[in-house]
């Protein structure tokens, strides 16, 4: 946005719509009129002063121009836009005709109302001071402009022009002494002065005291005529005043039969009659309109109002079209708005949708007669504090209880709980919580099962695993065709449908109380659960440790200990993987066989183990497979060295070097900084007779296989010998141990 723009900003509010587009001003808007045909809508605005068109009929911009001044009042001589005249207040009068500006003049004084005469064409422009000055647009030249007398003392100015439609009557609004003066045009003096009621109009006590900003020159409360309106029938008229009232009189009467104050105390700005297309209020409607309020009113009831629009912007002009309920503002905000009542007539013909538009929006927002109170009881009123309420009109009996206004409910219910706030936010976060939570992916859960859990699930999981290996076994079978036919056979002899389900101890009614009554809970903290269970014991243990702040052992620590220990019956793992079966499926980790686990004898077993203890020799112990080296190499003294010592080893261990040369190394050279010179022709039958005499391979000795023998005592190739081990050691145990039973995870398993 460049500098020094405004951006517009559109609210979006609800039952609103952009009728016309574009139908706004950088800044604010000045006036507004439609052209007499129906099909414009010519503005004045700000900033910069500017003109623009809009076509009705494409209910889009039509074009804008620019001034040199703000306008003050602009009336429109053709029945379309393409003639008008415009007063600035810069005291210049402009005309305009379809190719832009054709004319511009001065008048003496600034302008304030601007009205035209269509029979004489004489355009009336009224301003600061008593005079009245006439354009005769026919002959292109001033007239003698009007004087108005007053009432006695001179007229410090004229804010508003009328012309009556029926019989031409000019009506002028003076400042400061609260009279309307009417001239007629034919023999131009005045014929009449309607004095205001000021007593009616000032506050009480106000009739000796000026008005903050209302005071004439001799110091008394000053009352203004800022609009005026006369009826097509010729006889009635509006006034507007500075005080915020509207009068309505009668020609014939000097007194008014009407007034209605805006009760902002602020000028009126408009005032209009609301002539045809009545449907629901009847004819004889006025509009009256100040900077903050647009009141439509019957002129026989003014107490009350038919309607009232309070926009959000500053309101300076307000435009009714004719025979239509459809009113235009121009206003202090950029966009100039649009209101549409349908009991004010019918929409016009180039917006004909909003019949449909409005009938729309007025079922969706249909308001019951009881919306805006609340039913209690009697019971709630006494808690609420506002039982001393009956028999007033605050409370409206009905059935059992009482209609109450619903902003005095809210009221007399926080004062009565002033936490209900926090009890309402509370409730409506533990309600979005729950209604969260309903979206969660829980695991199926058996809500049957009441106690043991753990059992079930244990239950579940086993029948999970055999209905697996049911359908491996099945999809096995039906890779062959010859099972496929059989299949089939057997599934055309069976019965139809889903077979029946597997009886197990969950869907068994016969063990229902197992997982009902608490009677039968398991108690995993008895010794005889921890003698059939000992795994599900200790890892129980390791947990509480854990939760406690001990230190329990790590997998790779356990692991260790499992494949190092000793069974507790005496059985290693060789025992353990001939109990394989060539099923290729293991059973449960569990110790616990089924035919097993009732003929235990724990005495028998601890003999057992006691003979097995006695029968080995020592106890198990594995040798770490590490060669230690020595420090230092092993020599015979005569610098011949063991063949596995390291050239650090033979350096460590060499003679005192000489100057040079040294008698254990021949052909190596040590220099002043420690560094070493060897120079030396492998050989393999000088590597022989170095190795023979360096503590390798003796003469005579049988050269091994694979080994390749070089330098001083080092081989390359071979592998270290093996120990040799006894036949128990190689072949381990070749049977099981009868009659016993091993309570550790080194069982034997059967595949």
């Amino acid at each position: 946005m460049e500098k020094g723009k405004r951006a517009a900003v559109k609210e979006q509010v609800e039952g609103t719509l952009e009728l016309i587009q574009s139908f706004e001003f950088p800044e604010a808007s000045n006036r507004v009129k439609t052209s007499r045909d129906g099909h414009h809508v010519v503005a004045t605005g700000t900033y910069k002063p500017q003109i623009r068109v809009w076509d009705l009929d494409q209910l889009s911009l039509k074009f804008e121009r620019h001034s040199d001044a703000e306008n003050v009042d602009f009336i429109l001589l053709s029945d379309d836009w393409t003639k008008s005249i415009h007063l600035q207040n810069d005291r210049s009068v402009e005309f305009h005709n379809q190719g832009g500006l054709y004319y511009r003049t001065r008048i003496p004084r600034f302008g304030r109302a601007l009205a035209y005469h269509f029979p004489s064409c004489d355009a009336l422009i009224a301003g600061a001071g008593n005079e009245v000055y006439r354009l005769n647009l026919a002959e292109g030249r001033f007239m003698t402009p009007l004087v108005l007398e007053g009432d006695g003392d001179a007229v410090p100015g004229v804010n508003c022009i009328d012309v009556n439609p029926a019989h031409q009557l000019f009506a002028f609004g003076v400042e400061g002494n609260g009279t309307v003066e009417f001239w007629d045009p034919r023999s131009r003096a005045r014929v009449g002065l309607l004095r205001l009621p000021l007593g009616r109009l000032l506050p009480a006590g106000a009739a000796g005291a000026a008005l903050p900003g209302l005071e004439d020159a001799a110091g008394g409360p000053a009352v203004s005529v800022t609009a005026l309106a006369s009826r097509a029938d010729g006889l009635s008229y509006a006034v507007g005043t500075s005080t915020g009232h509207t009068l309505l009189y009668d020609i014939r009467s000097a007194r008014p039969f009407a007034v209605k104050d805006q009760g902002y105390g602020l000028p009126v700005k408009n005032v209009a009659w609301i002539e045809g297309g009545s449907r629901m209020a009847g004819e004889g409607l006025v509009l009256s309109a100040d900077r903050k309020v647009i009141k439509i009113w019957d002129k026989n009831a003014p107490s009350a109002n038919f309607t009232s629009i309070t926009p959000a912007s500053d309101i300076n002009d307000v435009h009714h079209l004719p025979g239509s309920g459809l009113l235009m503002l121009a206003n202090e905000g950029i966009q100039m708005t649009t209101y549409y009542i349908p009991q004010l007539g019918p929409a016009p013909r180039w917006c004909s949708f909003l019949e449909n538009l409005t009938e729309e929006m007025e079922d969706q927002t249909t308001r019951t007669a009881y919306q805006d109170f609340k039913f209690v009881e009697r019971s709630e009123l006494a808690s609420l504090g506002l039982d001393h309420l009956i028999g007033t009109p605050a409370l409206k009996p009905y059935m059992h209880g009482y209609f109450l206004s619903l902003q005095l409910y809210d009221t007399a219910r926080l004062i009565a709980n002033p936490y209900v706030y926090e009890e309402h936010r509370e409730r409506a976060i533990r309600e979005k919580m729950e209604k969260m939570a309903e979206t969660r992916i829980r695991t199926r859960k058996d809500a049957a099962v009441k106690v043991n859990k753990a059992l079930a699930e244990k239950i579940r999981k086993d029948d999970e695993r055999e209905r697996k290996k049911a359908e491996k076994k099945a999809a096995r079978k039906a890779t062959s065709a010859e099972d496929d036919a059989m299949d089939v056979d057997e599934n055309a002899a069976g019965e139809p449908g889903k077979a029946a389900e597997k009886a197990t101890l969950l869907n068994d009614p016969r063990f229902k109380d197992l997982f009902e009554d608490p009677e039968f809970q398991v108690d995993e903290t008895s010794r005889e659960f921890a003698l059939l269970n000992p795994s599900s014991v200790a890892q129980r243990q390791n947990q509480g440790a854990a939760r406690a702040g001990g230190r329990t052992r790590t997998a790779v620590e356990s692991e260790e200990e499992e494949s190092d220990k000793v069974s507790s019956d005496g059985l290693d793992d060789s025992a353990s993987e001939s109990g394989e079966g060539s099923g290729g499926e293991r059973e449960s980790e569990d110790s616990d066989a089924a035919g097993e686990l009732w003929t235990d004898d724990i005495r028998a077993r601890a003999a057992a183990r006691e003979s097995v203890a006695k029968q080995k020799k020592g106890p198990v112990r594995r040798t770490a497979n590490v060669r230690l080296v020595p420090m230092r190499a092993q020599g015979d003294g005569a610098g011949r060295f063991d063949r596995n010592a390291t050239f650090g080893q033979r350096r460590a261990t060499a003679p005192a070097q000489g100057k040079g040369r040294t008698a254990g190394f021949e052909g190596a050279r040590f220099a002043a900084d420690g560094g070493v010179e060897m120079t030396y022709i492998p050989s393999a039958s000088a590597a022989a007779d170095d190795d023979a005499g360096r503590g390798g391979r003796a003469a005579g000795a049988p050269r091994r296989k694979g080994v390749e023998t070089f330098g001083a005592g080092m081989e390359k190739g071979g592998a270290e010998p093996e120990a040799a081990l006894s036949e128990a050691e190689r072949r381990g145990r070749t049977q099981r141990r009868k009659g016993m039973r091993s309570g550790s995870k080194n069982t034997f398993r059967r595949l």
